[in-house]
């Protein structure tokens, strides 16, 4: 089985395969179902759940395997921990393993110094979260309207189906590149990282 053998298609197929891929793995599709019924705010899940099964997909792996964790992301103006909390607590229903982590992007500023030593400005969607993410490769987000499929891929899927992991220098996130990218190698031998540059675009100018 060649694991590279969607890379050089359109986009538009490898759009097609993805969703044929992630909507068909059940734990994934469990998921998608659940945040459905929640009907958080501007809602997707996104990254590591979504590119790591296909890549489970490409190299013969069981659905599950290296995935951490799955990020849903929705967007509510109450930025309030309080009100995160709640809906983190009515956040049931969802497979155990992998466990999902829920966050309110409209408050990630108010705490991303204090994780990563650096400020930012506050998002206005979650799609504009997912533009900033370390590796171009991790951006990608789903969900589910009216049962409806609709994936937000700014940079493409190419590098998914390449097993490329591809730095996004819109933000000084070297060191969360690094990382990720290291675990993801000892977990998926076949990609091929390519290295942060030593100069990048700042988010702000």
């Amino acid at each position: 089985m060649n694991p590279l053998r969607y890379a050089r298609l359109s986009e538009p197929e490898l759009h097609e395969i993805f969703l044929d891929i992630v909507t068909n793995t059940p734990f994934i599709r469990k998921s998608l179902r659940r945040a459905q019924e929640l009907a958080l705010p501007d809602w997707r899940m996104v990254s590591g759940a979504l590119y790591n099964v296909v890549w489970n997909h490409l190299t013969g792996r069981p659905d599950t395997h290296g995935v951490k964790d799955m990020d849903l992301f929705y967007f509510d103006s109450d930025t309030s921990w309080k009100a995160e909390d709640a809906v983190i607590r009515n956040a049931t229903g969802f497979a155990r393993t992998p466990p999902v982590e829920i966050r309110n992007q409209a408050r990630v500023h108010l705490w991303y110094k204090q994780h990563f030593g650096q400020e930012i400005p506050p998002f206005s969607t979650v799609e504009q979260a997912i533009d900033v993410f370390a590796s171009k490769t991790h951006c990608v987000g789903l969900r589910l309207d009216d049962d409806k499929p609709d994936l937000y891929a700014p940079y493409g899927l190419r590098d998914i189906f390449a097993l490329r992991v591809v730095p996004n220098p819109i933000r000084d996130n070297r060191a969360t590149h690094e990382t990720k990218s290291k675990r993801a190698l000892a977990c998926w031998p076949e990609l091929t990282v390519l290295p942060w540059p030593t100069e990048y675009q700042s988010i702000t100018g």
